[in-house]
């Protein structure tokens, strides 16, 4: 034992702490191991900023620019998409229905994943891992392949929800939930909420696993019962990761594209077109592209993601300085 010490000394000597040479230069091992770090991250980085970075960009110029997409010349027009876009009523449809569907899936998600959650981190529920896995089980499906599938279940004249419905008497005719401004959008945001279900529930689940078991049985042992549990221990201690859950749902309601087009293509009567649709539609769908105005849309949209981003950051600010005054 006193060999070993003896002959890792003058190495430590050597090299100094954390590979470094004592006269100020880096050890030989820790120089090659950041060569290749950065040669495993160079081809990310390469791509994220190809197919990432450089798109963001570029959207920002085109913004300016009068362009088909095809054509090789770009017409300089300065803040006149800016304003042909704030000019636009189907403009600010699809924001208003974008609004209305974040504040429709955000409260109804984050409750009910809470009361599932609660219910699924009890250690008396029987196979309570195999209730994790089924409710996580749409999350792990393609998006898209989701949205048609779900266009066959609400069918009107065979889909199986109809079905079920005519055959208990419920409607005598069928009710067309996609095709409907009515029901379409209250439709997906359903469907939206049952995909990724999931993920919220993974949050609380993680949240309640940082609530020491000492706390409850202290509670128990005062002789507080399941609500009073619930109330005076779990859902105080909760606080911190309500702002942080809600804001992460609040974000990832804006990244509806995906299913919104293969469910409904926005439609009908523009009842579902949420901002992403819009700027796809004159993107890429429209007879003449409009690439300019396109992307002038998704810089004003940008500017309201990254609002929701700050208010994020602040949150999750909050919810530090709350868990570290505790």
């Amino acid at each position: 034992m006193a060999a070993t010490v003896v002959s890792e000394a003058p190495a430590e000597r050597r090299t100094g702490r954390n590979g470094r040479d004592p006269k100020g230069g880096k050890g030989p091992r820790l120089g090659r191991n950041r060569r290749w770090v950065w040669l495993f991250l160079t081809p990310t980085i390469v791509l994220y900023g190809v197919y990432t970075v450089y798109p963001i960009l570029a959207s920002y110029w085109y913004s300016f620019v009068e362009w088909n997409g095809f054509d090789a010349d770009k017409t300089w027009v300065g803040l006149a998409n800016y304003r042909a876009v704030l000019a636009d009523p189907l403009f600010w449809n699809s924001f208003r229905i974008t609004i209305l569907f974040m504040v429709a899936v955000v409260p109804l998600k984050v409750l009910l994943t809470l009361l599932l959650a609660l219910v699924l981190n009890s250690p008396k529920l029987p196979m309570r891992t195999l209730f994790r896995t089924a409710f996580f089980l749409p999350v792990v499906t393609t998006t898209a392949i989701v949205g048609v599938v779900m266009q066959f279940v609400f069918d009107p004249a065979s889909g199986p929800v109809n079905v079920l419905l005519r055959k208990f008497g419920v409607v005598a005719d069928g009710i067309n939930f996609l095709g409907d401004p009515k029901t379409a959008l209250w439709t997906v945001v359903g469907v939206y909420i049952w995909k990724w279900f999931g993920v919220t529930l993974i949050y609380w689940l993680a949240a309640l696993q940082t609530v020491p078991d000492e706390v409850y049985e202290a509670a128990a042992i005062d002789g507080a019962g399941p609500w009073r549990l619930l109330r005076h221990v779990t859902l105080p201690l909760l606080k911190p990761f309500v702002v942080i859950i809600t804001l992460l749902t609040l974000e990832s309601t804006l990244k509806v594209f995906d299913l919104m087009l293969t469910m409904t293509n926005g439609g009908p009567f523009y009842a579902t077109e949420v901002v992403e649709i819009y700027i796809y539609r004159w993107a890429f769908a429209a007879s003449v592209p409009q690439l300019g105005f396109a992307s002038a849309a998704a810089v004003a949209f940008g500017l309201f993601v990254g609002l929701v981003g700050v208010l994020q950051l602040l949150g999750i600010r909050a919810a530090r300085k709350t868990r570290s005054a505790r």
